[in-house]
């Protein structure tokens, strides 16, 4: 499969804030052909070919997406003698689909993460209206990078270096919403750039931006809403990310790998893997839960920063 040369975690600040003002439905092919579940095999076989295409979403009249089939599928139909079934008999019905409103470092992380030729795309209510593929990144990335690139020559303006007061206290917050990903990834960018302009290393970077994107994808699918707060002080970089969410009824199943509550919603869309806060407390140096069954969630970690600024010693 085609992976897109894309790394977020050592790309220029340019290819970054590309990545993040991109959405999918900018990038995204529609309107698209589609097929029923009971169209046969053959059928859509004929059309992938007749469109030079290597794979068509089934959807219902309502435009809700049913499975997809790929030129895999096709395949498996001619050598297993079932290419004269209807689609619903042999689609590919486990799909994971982009959102239309996500920021194109969702699409780029789930192309580099899967091994899928493309993906869906549903809009806010999961509707089909989409579908997007490696080629269709890299080409608009590639278009968006050249007029950055024009545009930058024209004007580069003077960069400021601001003075780093270790004393100081900085606090950063970021409102989240449910599955409002419009923003959803922007307060680990932006926390990480803040940090990097501070000489904060590579390797600690690594771990406040796993950290901050797992609590705020977090509150993104699973809560109703909440606030991820940043608070630089001295050495140390304070997280806290509190939502108004359903809560987590059992902490220590939560704090377990591979364990979720993810509804099909979720997981439909590439999350839900159990894996969110034992990531977080692996990569942080403290790390505190407090939740309760109905009363939301409220995690706090702790990143020590003095071991990673330019010039000190360990």
């Amino acid at each position: 499969m085609l992976a897109i040369p894309v790394h977020q975690d050592n790309s220029p600040e340019a290819v970054l804030d590309i990545l993040f003002k991109l959405k999918v439905k900018e990038v995204m092919t529609h309107p698209i052909l589609t097929a029923r579940p009971s169209d046969s095999l053959r059928h859509i076989q004929q059309v992938m070919k007749n469109n030079r295409i290597t794979g068509i979403p089934v959807s219902d009249e309502h435009s809700t997406l049913l499975g997809i089939v790929s030129m895999d599928d096709i395949v498996k139909a001619l050598d297993n003698g079932w290419i004269d079934d209807p689609a619903a008999l042999h689609m590919t019905t486990k799909v994971i689909a982009l959102q239309d409103n996500m920021s194109l470092s969702f699409c780029v992380s789930y192309f580099n993460k899967y091994s899928f030729g493309r993906f869906p795309v549903l809009d806010a209510n999961s509707r089909l209206v989409g579908i997007v593929t490696a080629s269709d990144v890299i080409s608009t990335l590639l278009v968006a990078l050249n007029k950055e690139v024009a545009r930058l020559e024209e004007t580069l303006p003077p960069r400021e270096e601001e003075a780093q007061d270790t004393d100081s206290k900085r606090v950063i917050e970021f409102k989240t919403e449910p599955f409002n990903f419009e923003l959803a990834g922007q307060a680990s960018t932006d926390i990480k750039k803040l940090l990097k302009a501070a000489g904060v290393e590579q390797s600690i970077l690594r771990r406040i931006g796993i950290a901050s994107y797992e609590l705020e994808i977090n509150q993104v699918v699973h809560s109703e809403g909440g606030v991820m707060r940043y608070t630089i002080t001295g050495d140390s970089l304070h997280i806290e990310a509190a939502d108004t969410g359903p809560g987590i009824p059992d902490l220590e199943k939560a704090l377990t790998e591979g364990f979720s509550t993810a509804t099909e919603r979720v997981r439909s869309l590439g999350f839900g893997a159990g894996m969110g806060l034992p990531n977080t407390r692996r990569v942080s140096d403290e790390f505190n839960i407090e939740s309760k069954a109905g009363g939301g969630t409220t995690v706090r970690v702790t990143f020590n920063l003095k071991p990673a600024i330019k010039g000190d010693t360990p």
